[in-house]
């Protein structure tokens, strides 16, 4: 029998998992290099879906201090009750049995920043917090949002297929020169130059996100006959790599719209930004 290689990823989240790294990994506070490794791992603990940095403690420019549990009124996090924990959940929820510490350094005291999982397989390594740090670097590249994960893909390609976007019943966007972005586990993603969007009925919000990937978004919020849509498209005014081809272009939520590709009406998926 056939094997749906979705399926089977996603039936191990319940476990430990670990990927090592052949990149140098570095993390700083300020200027401080705290963390620098040419043996760092990624580590998924059971049921998150994004990986965190493991390092050899040697590989640590400071003490691990143990750190005293978490208090009452943090026990509630987001991502709490989740079957999979996604990049909104604090690295403070463990899902693995194992210690949490502080990482002191000459310059400053990292809360709860590391966490030494029991598995055997880890001894001797400590997991890291990325929000912990200021600054992450995979060899002298910026990383942002959180630790890459080496099976997951971002492929772009040029289409002419006809898309529109729908709101309320009125075209907000029309194209024949798209951008189509792929992304492994995520619905597929149409990005418009702005010439084919009805810009006039789309305002800027002050939101903004972080994609390890792809970099940091701006959004915007439709209003068409008092019909509220907040934050419904997107753009990359500065991506990283994996998304230089998309820089400036405008992707709506498959999930808030009436998407069609040649005429055809899009399923719309059901995920955590529906």
């Amino acid at each position: 029998m056939a094997l749906d290689l979705a399926q089977y990823v996603f039936a191990s989240l319940g476990q430990l998992r670990f990927h090592p790294t052949a990149k140098r990994i570095r993390a700083f506070t300020g200027t401080e290099v705290v963390v620098d490794s040419a043996k760092a791992w990624l580590v998924w603990e059971p049921g998150r879906i994004v990986p965190s940095f493991a390092v050899p403690v040697d590989d640590i420019r400071g003490s691990l201090l143990e750190s005293p549990p978490a208090a009452a009124d943090d026990a509630v996090r987001p991502g709490d009750g989740l079957a999979v924990l996604d990049p909104r959940t604090h690295f403070s929820l463990h899902t693995a049995p194992g210690q949490a510490f502080d990482v002191a350094t000459d310059r400053s005291i990292l809360a709860a920043a590391a966490f030494v999982p029991n598995d055997p397989d880890c001894e001797g390594r400590a997991i890291l917090d990325f929000e912990a740090f200021d600054e992450w670097r995979e060899e002298d590249e910026l990383l942002v949002g959180h630790a890459r994960d080496p099976f997951k893909t971002v492929d772009t390609r040029r289409s002419s297929r006809r898309v529109t976007v729908e709101i309320a019943g009125t075209t907000v966007a029309d194209s024949i020169r798209t951008t189509i972005l792929f992304e492994t586990f995520l619905p597929t993603r149409y990005y418009f130059v702005p010439a084919d969007v009805r810009m006039d009925l789309l305002e800027r919000s002050g939101t903004v996100s972080v994609c390890a990937y792809k970099g940091h978004a701006n959004y915007w919020s439709a209003n068409i006959g008092g019909v509220g849509v907040k934050d419904v498209a997107w753009s990359y005014e500065g991506p990283h790599n994996y998304a230089t081809a998309v820089r400036g272009m405008l992707s709506f939520f498959n999930e808030r719209v009436d998407l069609y590709v040649d005429g055809v009406h899009l399923e719309t998926p059901r995920t955590r930004w529906s």
